[in-house]
């Protein structure tokens, strides 16, 4: 009985995906649950688990643009496992159709042998066939290629002779002019462009990042509004605990955790911003959840902390460092990439000092963080050297106003200068 291989549903607004990769191939034995292809969405990689035991027979190439619901192979239970003999020996099931071909058609020739011939240019015709009734095979081309090499190794090349020696004539022979010798025409000479080009298609989720910033810019009123946050207190904290909250929590305690646990509270007291704007409605959300930027080769991926606000600071790192490592190995699932309603992005780690974000569609709001550089700043009376961070918070105008936004920056300064702020939620 043969089981077909359907794309499955592969998450909201996905309606089509790229076979990148079959991992077996037609005629392949396959386990139930064993993965047969990596498909590429415009969220993320994922491979297509075996609905059975059997052997596979594929339909589709790789490369092919597939849509959900379609089949792309099947699975025949029934089908013997057993090696063919043809699959045992393929030089030898290459090689009878042409023992079969007619003297009309030419060519006591097999196909390896064509090949050799096509890339060489040796002519077959004129090697001598070794094998069943003068039929030329591999090993006479190799022969023939192998013979040819040693020729023209051995032909000794003709030294030139220098403008300023001359020759005696050779008896009964006239001497030559040099009017009369071949003087080769001069070749304009080309100069090669430094550099090149290359042509590459891009990738889905490429293509797929390239359409949703340019409806962000195109469907958004989109404002950048920004502040700065004295990171002193935060850094002491870190330094003072981060070894016992390793050793605790068995994993290491960053900043993000910080602005995660910040933005949550804000977003309580500024729900507009965690809201989008679906026709003429406002949807708001009584969660977060939070969406944090991830660089990896293939772009940018934004895997979701799915109800940020019931995570503790040890649940955040821990969920971001996983998230983090399965979105660079292209192994996040379809349902880590959406649902966000807020993000945040560091482009810090990259030395950025100052940016707008883009909103990410159709979330009303996204936090850019940035480096820390050590700055004079005045605290009461005096100057002093601080390690300051500027934030910025794009937001979709449409639905946040300019009074909401900059009071949502002013309140999350307040929480990271004050960080038992977090703790006591005030």
């Amino acid at each position: 009985m043969a089981i077909a291989v359907q794309i499955p549903p592969l998450g909201e607004s996905v309606a089509q995906a790229v076979l990148i990769k079959w991992h077996k191939k037609s005629g392949e034995r396959v386990s139930k649950d064993e993965p047969l292809c990596e498909l590429e969405t415009d969220k993320a990689n994922v491979d297509l688990p075996s609905p059975a035991d059997g052997v596979i027979a594929t339909s589709v190439s790789e490369g092919d643009t597939v849509e959900i619901g379609q089949t792309i192979a099947s699975i025949d239970e029934s089908a013997a496992a057993a090696k063919t003999p043809a699959s045992a020996e393929p030089e030898k099931a290459l090689e009878k159709p042409a023992e079969q071909t007619s003297a009309a058609e030419g060519a006591a020739v097999s196909p390896a042998a064509r090949r050799i011939a096509a890339e060489t240019g040796i002519d077959p015709a004129a090697v001598t066939g070794t094998g069943r009734g003068g039929r030329v095979t591999k090993e006479d081309m190799a022969a023939a290629v192998a013979k040819q090499s040693t020729a023209d190794a051995t032909v000794p090349a003709e030294p030139a002779p220098s403008p300023a020696t001359t020759f005696p004539p050779k008896s009964g022979m006239p001497p030559r002019s040099p009017k009369s010798a071949a003087i080769p025409e001069p070749r304009p000479v080309t100069v090669a462009q430094e550099g090149g080009e290359r042509r590459e298609p891009m990738s889905k989720i490429r293509r797929k990042i390239a359409e949703r910033l340019v409806q962000a810019q195109q469907t958004a009123a989109i404002l950048t509004t920004f502040n700065e946050v004295d990171m002193s207190t935060i850094q002491e904290l870190r330094s003072r605990y981060k070894e016992r909250f390793n050793e605790v929590h068995g994993v290491g305690l960053g900043f993000m955790s910080f602005f995660v646990r910040g933005c949550v509270q804000a977003l309580r007291e500024f729900p507009r911003i965690n809201a989008f704007i679906d026709g003429n409605d406002i949807i708001y959300h009584d969660y977060v959840n939070m969406g944090i930027a991830v660089s990896t080769e293939r772009g940018l991926a934004v895997p979701v902390l799915r109800n940020a606000h019931l995570m503790s600071f040890a649940q955040i790192e821990s969920e971001i460092k996983r998230l983090a490592l399965a979105a660079r190995d292209g192994k996040l699932a379809v349902e880590e990439l959406s649902g966000g309603t807020f993000t945040i992005t560091n482009g810090g780690v990259f030395g950025s000092l100052l940016s707008t974000p883009i909103l990410n569609p159709p979330q009303s709001g996204i936090l850019g963080m940035h480096a820390i550089q050590k700055r004079p700043v005045a605290v009461g009376d005096k100057v002093e050297i601080r390690p300051m961070m500027y934030i910025a918070l794009s937001y979709d105008h449409r639905i946040v106003d300019g009074r909401e936004s900059v009071s949502f920056l002013v309140r999350l300064k307040q929480l990271l200068e004050d960080p038992a702020r977090l703790m006591l939620e005030i």
